[in-house]
C-alpha cells in the first residue's frame, strides 16, 4: 500500500495513536502511544516486556487509529495490517519518536532517563486504510 500525499500530511501531524492488539483471551487491547511514519509503515516504540509486544508476537494482526475526535481532530483513519516486533538498536526509533513529540530539552531529558531501557519497535505494515469520523 502506498500512502497518498494527503494521507502523509495527516500522518505527519503529532497525533496520539491508539494501537489495538488482541490479548490471550481474544479481547482487544487498545493503548495510546506516540508513533512515527517509516515510508508506508507506522512505527511505535515501547518496552520489550509489555502486553502489546506479547500480543503482537502471538497474533500479528492489529490496527492503529488516529484522529477522529469530533472537537479537535474531526478527520481520522484506521490503519489495519500486520504487526512486526523489531529490536531498536542504539534506540534510533526511541530518539526519533521522542524528538518528534517533545521539545529538545524535554526530549533530551527523557532520552537520558530511558537510555538503559530495553525498548523495541512495533511496526504496522499497513494493508488497509479506512477513513473514520
Amino acid at each position: 500500500m502506498t500512502f497518498s500525499q494527503e494521507l502523509i500530511a495527516f500522518l505527519d501531524q503529532k497525533l496520539i495513536a491508539r494501537l489495538a492488539t488482541i490479548d490471550d483471551e481474544g479481547y482487544p487491547h487498545v493503548v495510546p502511544l506516540w508513533y512515527s511514519r517509516d515510508g508506508d509503515d507506522l512505527v511505535i516504540m515501547t518496552d520489550r516486556e509489555t502486553r502489546k509486544v506479547h500480543n503482537a508476537r502471538v497474533r500479528s494482526k492489529g490496527a492503529i487509529q488516529l484522529g477522529g475526535t469530533p472537537d479537535t481532530e474531526p478527520i481520522g483513519y484506521l490503519f489495519q495490517g500486520d504487526l512486526i516486533v523489531e529490536d531498536d538498536p542504539d534506540h534510533f526509533w526511541m530518539a526519533s519518536i521522542t524528538r518528534r513529540y517533545e521539545a529538545k530539552a524535554r526530549a533530551d531529558q527523557l532520552l537520558e532517563e530511558w537510555k538503559e531501557d530495553d525498548t523495541v519497535v512495533i511496526r504496522l505494515k499497513v494493508r488497509k486504510t479506512v477513513r473514520v469520523f
